[in-house]
């Protein structure tokens, strides 16, 4: 593995109509045994919201309706690769669901509704972090953008950078999340049922679980237009690449040196390598999710077979021609670069590309978070969109 691959997972917020969050407990975790229920990405989920209704599904033992993507949080860690974190909102579970809830004895040993001050404690320090943005935040500022769980960009906006972390205390601030399958209890008093047994030992040690763990590759681009809304594009040096040697356009940047950098640093970096440019990214516009061939056959071969690849792409804002005037292309990369109005942009960029370019042009119309894309198509809800509806219906469509 190099050092630009991340993994990815994703998790579900369900809240009851009491402002409390659905836990569960994972039997087989010694350090932290409570979590938001949720799991890793496979390469043959087409998207991270695809992950999300399969992990509640085997975990839980049915179909959730998911709502909006409440964050995306990249965390890094000196003793593992960085783990790109999506957490969704979910419609609140009716009684006659939570009674068909049927957990997976394997990953689940209980469940249990805490409100979010006991779940502040129960959850580990970085969810706990990231779970206390979503529960906080309004849901039109949504979705949320964290690095390691804490504020970026537009979230510094409706929240502060840096908050006390509750006292981390696990199960003992759970006292419902007992081992068995059933109803979890109301009561914040101790539990009827006796202690939970000690957790069995783990299928494998930490290490070896990393290394087994598809990866991901992410890029970060910056979305950069003139006074008379043309786009910056530009060309890359051609290669012998999967579609042989064609001229290829796309937003400035690349790849996220992802054991070192954050995808807003990295944007920063390549729009100074690229353009010679010391510019801070803005607002993150989209987040899109390009799955590889397992799970998309007509995916581009370049992402790759088991693999898939995540487009950050940050708002540049609106340039001047003094600016413009001192860009210093990186030759070894670089051709040429292009004002496009949008007619022109689509004839040379690729569908996908097209897409998401357009996709985080209508963002910038908007407030709140990113948009969250596949192949550069919207999935999913959209916070304050009139479209939600058909956004909903094509990703439940999609799933």
């Amino acid at each position: 593995m190099t050092g630009r691959e991340a993994m990815a997972a994703a998790g579900v917020l369900f809240p009851d109509g009491r402002g409390r969050v659905l836990v569960v407990r994972l039997p087989y975790d010694r350090k932290h045994p409570v979590a938001i229920p949720g799991g890793g990405w496979e390469p043959a989920d087409r998207s991270p919201r695809e992950t999300a209704v399969r992990e509640i599904a085997e975990e839980l033992g049915f179909t959730p309706r998911l709502g909006p993507l409440a964050c995306v949080d990249w965390a890094m860690s000196p003793s593992r690769p960085p783990i790109v974190a999506y957490l969704y909102w979910a419609e609140a579970l009716t009684p006659e669901q939570v009674s068909a809830i049927r957990p997976d004895a394997a990953e689940v040993g209980g469940w249990v509704w805490l409100t979010a001050e006991e779940a502040g404690h129960a959850l580990p320090p970085r969810l706990s972090r990231r779970v206390a943005a979503c529960l906080r935040a309004p849901r039109e500022a949504g979705p949320l953008e964290l690095e390691d769980s804490r504020p970026v960009g537009h979230t510094l906006g409706v929240l502060p950078a840096e908050e006390p972390v509750p006292e981390y205390t696990g199960l003992a601030a759970a006292p419902g999340l007992v081992p068995s399958a059933g109803q979890p209890s109301d009561s914040a008093g101790p539990p009827e049922s006796p202690e939970p047994p000690e957790p069995p030992e783990p299928p494998m040690d930490r290490d070896t679980y990393y290394a087994t763990r598809p990866r991901i590759r992410a890029k970060a681009r910056t979305l950069f237009t003139d006074g008379d809304g043309r786009v910056l594009l530009v060309r890359l040096r051609p290669w012998d690449g999967p579609r042989g040697m064609v001229p290829y356009w796309t937003l400035p940047g690349g790849g996220v040196e992802a054991d070192r950098e954050t995808p807003r640093t990295a944007a920063e970096r390549e729009i100074r390598e690229e353009l010679g440019w010391e510019v801070e990214p803005g607002r993150l516009l989209a987040l899109d999710w390009q799955p590889g061939t397992t799970a998309d056959p007509g995916a581009d071969p370049a992402t790759g077979l088991d693999t898939a690849v995540l487009v950050y792409v940050y708002d540049g804002g609106a340039v001047t021609e003094e600016l413009l005037g001192t860009i210093a292309l990186q030759e070894q990369e670089l051709v040429e670069w292009r004002l496009c109005d949008p007619a022109e942009a689509r004839t040379l960029l690729s569908g996908p590309s097209w897409d998401r370019v357009a996709a985080a042009l209508a963002a910038r119309e908007r407030s709140g978070g990113p948009v969250e894309l596949v192949r550069g198509r919207p999935v999913g809800p959209v916070v304050g969109n009139a479209s939600a509806g058909e956004d909903w219906e094509h990703a439940e469509h999609d799933h």
